[in-house]
C-alpha cells in the first residue's frame, strides 16, 4: 500500500510539475519578428533580436521572412501573437503587402496588439497612411513636409512640430552619442539614467510623419560637427494607436549596435511594454552612464 501511495504521489507531482511548466510557458509573451526586406543587415540583426528577447525570459519568438516577391501573398496570422517586431524596410513605393494583410495588421494593433518599430522599419511603406501613424515619424522613401511635421525638442525640452518644407530622414556618420531620458517615470524609462552613452550608431534626424498620439521618451543631440541637425532628435518614442501600444526605437543600426547594453535594455523593456503595458524587466546592472558605452557578447 505504501508503495502504491508513493507512486500516486510521484505521479501527482509529475503532473503538477508539467502543468506548472506549461503555465509558465503560456505566460510568456508571444513575439513575431518580421524581416526579409531592408537596406540594413536584417539577416544579421534578426537572430540577435530574437536572442535578446528570449534571453530576457519574457518572450517566445517566431520569425517570418517576407521578400519583395512574397509581398503580394504575405499573410501571417497576426492574432497568434502579443507583439510584432518590424525589422523590415521596403523604403520605396514597391513591396506593399496586400490590402487584406495591411488591414489585418491595422486591426491587430488598433484592437490592442503590441508593435515594435526597430530602426529602419520607420523608413517602410511611405504611402501606407495607417502604418505611418503607428510609427509617428519616419524617414526617406520620398518623405517630406507632405508626410507631416518634422518632430524634435528644443533646448528647453518643448516638443516642436516644424511644418516648414524639407525632406524627411537623414543621419551623419556613426558616433557614440548621449541619450537623454525625457520621460523618467514612463515604465520603459523608469530607473534608467537621466543620461546614458549609446555606442557608435546612426543618429536619425529630420524625421517627419503624422506625429499623432506620440510621446518622446528619449532624445539625442545631433551635433552639427557630426553633420547633424543641431537639434535634440527623438530616438525612443511610444505611440497610442487605437487600443494598441507602439514602441519605436531609432537605435540599433547593425549587430554591434544591437549588442550594446543601452539598446538591449530599451529594446527588451520597450517590447514588453508594447505587449503588456507594463515593464517587469529590471534595469541591467551594466547599464552605461554618461562616460562609456557598454556591450555584451
Amino acid at each position: 500500500m505504501k508503495r502504491i501511495l508513493s507512486l500516486v504521489a510521484a505521479l501527482a507531482f509529475c503532473c503538477f510539475f508539467t502543468v506548472s511548466l506549461q503555465g509558465a510557458e503560456a505566460e510568456k509573451i508571444k513575439a513575431l519578428i518580421i524581416d526579409g526586406q531592408n537596406n540594413h543587415n536584417w539577416k544579421g540583426t534578426t537572430p540577435v533580436l530574437k536572442d535578446l528577447l528570449e534571453k530576457s525570459g519574457r518572450f517566445t519568438v517566431e520569425v517570418v521572412t517576407c521578400t519583395k516577391e512574397d509581398s503580394p501573398t504575405f499573410k501571417p496570422d497576426f492574432g497568434k501573437y502579443d507583439v510584432l517586431v518590424m525589422n523590415f524596410n521596403n523604403d520605396r513605393h514597391d513591396g506593399r503587402w496586400s490590402e487584406e494583410t495591411e488591414k489585418a495588421f491595422e486591426k491587430f494593433v488598433s484592437e490592442g496588439g503590441g508593435l515594435v518599430i526597430y530602426h529602419a522599419a520607420d523608413n517602410s511603406f511611405p504611402q501606407w497612411k495607417e502604418f505611418n501613424e503607428m510609427c509617428a515619424i519616419g524617414g526617406w522613401g520620398g518623405r517630406n513636409e507632405k508626410s507631416g511635421p518634422y518632430l524634435y525638442m528644443d533646448d528647453d525640452g518643448n516638443v516642436i512640430r516644424n511644418e516648414e518644407p524639407g525632406p524627411g530622414g537623414h543621419h551623419g556618420p556613426q558616433w557614440a552619442f548621449m541619450v537623454d531620458n525625457r520621460e523618467p517615470e514612463h515604465p520603459i524609462m523608469k530607473g534608467l539614467p537621466k543620461k546614458f552613452r549609446h555606442c557608435s550608431d546612426e543618429l536619425y534626424d529630420f524625421m517627419r510623419g503624422p506625429a499623432k498620439n506620440v510621446t518622446i521618451l528619449a532624445t539625442a543631440f545631433a551635433d552639427k560637427e557630426k553633420n547633424g541637425s543641431g537639434r535634440h532628435e527623438p530616438q525612443l518614442l511610444v505611440i497610442d494607436y487605437g487600443k494598441g501600444r507602439v514602441f519605436h526605437t531609432c537605435l540599433g543600426h547593425d549587430v554591434k549596435q544591437c549588442k550594446s547594453v543601452s539598446f538591449i535594455a530599451t529594446f527588451t523593456r520597450g517590447a514588453e511594454w508594447a505587449a503588456t503595458g507594463k515593464v517587469t524587466l529590471p534595469v541591467p546592472e551594466d547599464m552605461p552612464g554618461e562616460d562609456e558605452p557598454a556591450f555584451r557578447e
